[in-house]
């Protein structure tokens, strides 16, 4: 063996660790030139492109919960529907930006493709609608009206609808139990806006951007309750969208459910005899205008009396709620609102002002007697009142001779208002007033309620007006100018008028003040209002703030919040003039201008008390007015343009309490069909599954037979003793 020196083989190493440090070296220098260069160099750059990836929300939306009645019937909930929704992130991906899998999939649906294109493209200032205004990195909904076959081709053939999905999903519902529409209560939902998101990102309940959100009615009031909470997961997405990665997940939480006081089965009767009652008065000939009322619009409302809860609450022209769910379409949108709708999203019960004609006059015999006068006093009901030149009649000259405030209330004699009334305009200083001026019958109004909201937990309610001293002179600033550049002295009758307000148009005029006495100029009132006076004159004198609400319960059913009636104070009256002016309502049910329409009523077993009214508006055919009461309810109904009170809205009311206490034609009872002989107290059972125990509704069916001697009874009584008017 040989063996080789030492220092034959230490040059060969030292080179090889020479070759190696230089290796070495030069991967450090290009390591360094290339950190200068990406943090140095194209630091700005590469910093912009790495703040694309971020951290996107898919959105699993909560189911919302139900609105129940008072006995747990679903009147707003949820049904599934197969939806079809598209994924923009994937569809990104394709070459095409993903036209093509659209186009087959609008084959499939029935659709045309640009209609599909639109429906998932991202809403911005340049977009107009149809557009996506929600995440664009969860499913944008296509239909949900999908059928079980459309949904089977596009889950079998998955390689040609790549980004595509056909998925069971809860979608809005209203249900209408028993033919009933219940729609302005109720309200709708739409999608969201970036203002509302905005404003509401530091509160307790912040939006998503795939959130429904009420918008009128019971869904708006309630909506922090009904939305629940969405689930959301969230992904790590770089700049082109592209998923990178996967964050933490929160679950969706239900909604919870809402109980009312509405009952399903009374709406749907009054529903169907307010429209019944709106389409006799069509038929009807007014003699004043020679043509038949128009009757082109109405509203009623049933309230317990001993709690202001709203049992039944309808208006009209309604719509179908319905319209709303999955986006509502223009031509729907414009027959809603547009000119000749009729304007049907309106909930007239609580935002229709009219004058309320003498169902007002339980307000101005309080303020009599508050202003001193004897309730059972005598007062002159002459056939008409004279106040200068001008003469105030009483409805075709009737003549009772001196009655009192109770007699007053039964025959409603106008005159005998017309002379308190303009005795108080005069001890109060006339047109300028006194300084002390007492103002009683405006006063009591306020105290009533009246001029304000009552807080019904429904929105956009308004306030009415009652024409007061202090409301004339703020009403003048407003309108002088129109007021004197269109008045002329010898002009029509609006151009006077328009004359005389430019010049004291600030001034309590005499006739301002008897034609307030009995509902009429300038006041507003509205069916909620008046439904809550004659409530509190039924309970004893109790205003109370109407509730449609009930309760707010849990979808599990564990948790139960419920909403206890509000009160608005006490009637202005004591007890024994409540007692008085209930005793002369009950007249009016019995001997005065209601008698006529009940007839054959079982008044020693559920005492009637009743007050109409004919409302004169300028320009326009006479408004109805019925408001009427029992130890239980207060109903009230009004019918725009509709004619006399209890000509056309009387049959109706009648109706309504006949359902409700079970009685026939000729005023039996069977409690057996008696549909709510008293107020629902329980509240009903929802199971910590969800399910709730509802009973069935069937549609309302009418009574055909008409009272024996009614219209015989209304024929041959004389009208001193019976104003069918009135």
């Amino acid at each position: 063996m040989t063996n080789i020196p030492e220092t034959g083989r230490t040059p060969r190493v030292q080179i090889r660790l020479i070759v190696l440090q230089i290796l070495v070296l030069s991967l450090l220098l290009t390591l360094g030139g290339r950190l200068w260069y990406l943090q140095i160099r194209n630091g700005d750059e590469y910093a912009k492109e790495a703040s694309g990836n971020h951290v996107q929300q898919v959105v699993t939306p909560a189911v919302r919960g139900s609105i129940l009645d008072a006995r747990g019937v679903p009147i707003a909930d949820n049904e599934t529907r197969l939806v079809v929704s598209a994924s923009r992130t994937d569809l990104m991906k394709m070459k095409d930006d993903g036209k093509g899998v659209l186009a087959k999939l609008a084959a499939v649906l029935g659709m045309k493709p640009k209609e599909v294109e639109e429906k998932v493209r991202l809403c911005d200032a340049k977009t107009p609608q149809p557009c996506w205004n929600g995440s664009p990195y969860q499913p944008i909904p296509i239909t949900d009206e999908a059928t079980p076959k459309q949904a089977l081709q596009i889950r079998e053939r998955g390689e040609d609808f790549p980004g595509i999905t056909a998925e069971p999903t809860a979608v809005r519902r209203y249900a209408g139990p028993g033919g009933s529409n219940s729609a302005q209560v109720l309200g709708y939902l739409s999608p969201v806006t970036d203002a509302e998101i905005e404003k509401a990102k530091d509160s307790d309940s912040p939006y998503l951007r795939s959130d429904q959100v009420g918008r009128s009615g019971l869904e708006r009031t309630y909506d922090k309750e009904l939305r629940g909470k969405a689930g959301v997961t969230r992904y790590e997405v770089d700049n082109l969208g592209r998923v990178i990665g996967r964050a933490d997940s929160d679950k969706a939480e239900s909604g919870a459910n809402v109980v009312t006081s509405i009952d399903a089965r009374v709406q749907s009767v009054a529903e169907y005899e307010l429209n019944e009652a709106m389409k006799t008065a069509r038929k009807e000939h007014d003699r004043n205008t020679g043509t038949n009322y128009k009757a082109d619009s109405g509203a009623v409302v049933v309230l317990e009396a001993k709690t202001g809860r709203v049992v039944a609450m309808a208006s009209n022209p309604a719509y179908d709620p319905n319209a709303w769910v999955g986006g509502i379409s223009g031509k729907d949108y414009a027959n809603l609102t547009g000119k000749k709708s009729n304007y049907p999203l309106l909930n007239r019960a609580i935002q229709g002002q009219a004058a309320p004609g003498s169902i007002f006059k339980v307000v101005s015999t309080a303020a009599a007697v508050k202003a001193g006068y004897e309730f059972n006093g005598r007062y002159p009901c002459t056939s008409s009142y004279s106040i200068g030149n001008q003469v105030f009649k009483n409805f075709e000259s009737a003549n009772h001779g001196p009655i009192s405030l109770g007699r007053a209330l039964e025959v409603s004699c106008d005159t005998v208002f017309y002379g308190l009334a303009h005795n108080e305009w005069k001890k109060d200083g006339g047109l300028k007033g006194n300084k002390d001026t007492q103002d009683w019958f405006y006063k009591t109004a306020h105290q009533f309620g009246l001029g304000k909201e009552t807080g019904i937990d429904l929105p956009n309610e308004v306030t009415g007006r009652v024409p007061d001293r202090q409301w004339k002179q703020q009403f003048w600033k407003a309108n002088k100018d129109s007021w004197c550049k269109s008045g002329k002295k010898d002009g029509d009758y609006v151009q006077k008028l328009n004359y005389e307000n430019c010049l004291e148009g600030n001034l309590m005029r005499a006739g301002d003040s008897v034609n307030y006495s009995i509902g009429q100029g300038d006041t507003l009132v509205t069916p909620i209002q008046m439904a809550s006076i004659y409530a509190a004159i039924s309970n004893g004198g109790t205003l109370h703030a109407p509730e449609v609400g009930k309760a707010v319960v849990s979808a599990d059913g564990k948790q139960v919040s419920e909403i206890q009636p509000k009160t608005n104070g006490k009637l202005p009256m004591t007890g024994k003039t409540r007692d008085e002016i209930d005793q002369a309502l009950a007249g009016v049910a019995t001997r005065g201008t209601a008698a006529w329409r009940f007839q054959n009523w079982p008044q020693d077993k559920i005492p009637m008390h009743a007050k109409t009214g004919t409302a004169e508006v300028y320009g326009k055919q006479t408004t109805s007015w019925f408001a009427t009461y029992t130890k239980d309810y207060a109903v009230v109904m009004t019918i725009a343009q509709g004619g006399t009170g209890s000509g056309a809205s009387g049959p109706a009311v009648r109706k309504i309490y006949d359902a409700m206490y079970g009685l026939d034609s000729n005023g039996k009872q069977d409690l057996k069909k008696a549909l709510l002989p008293e107020p629902e107290k329980a509240l009903p059972k929802i199971g910590t599954d969800g399910s709730i125990d509802a009973p069935e509704i069937k549609p309302y069916e009418p009574q055909k037979e008409v009272p024996p001697g009614q219209q015989e009874l209304a024929a041959t009584l004389p009208t001193s003793t019976l104003s069918r008017r009135d």
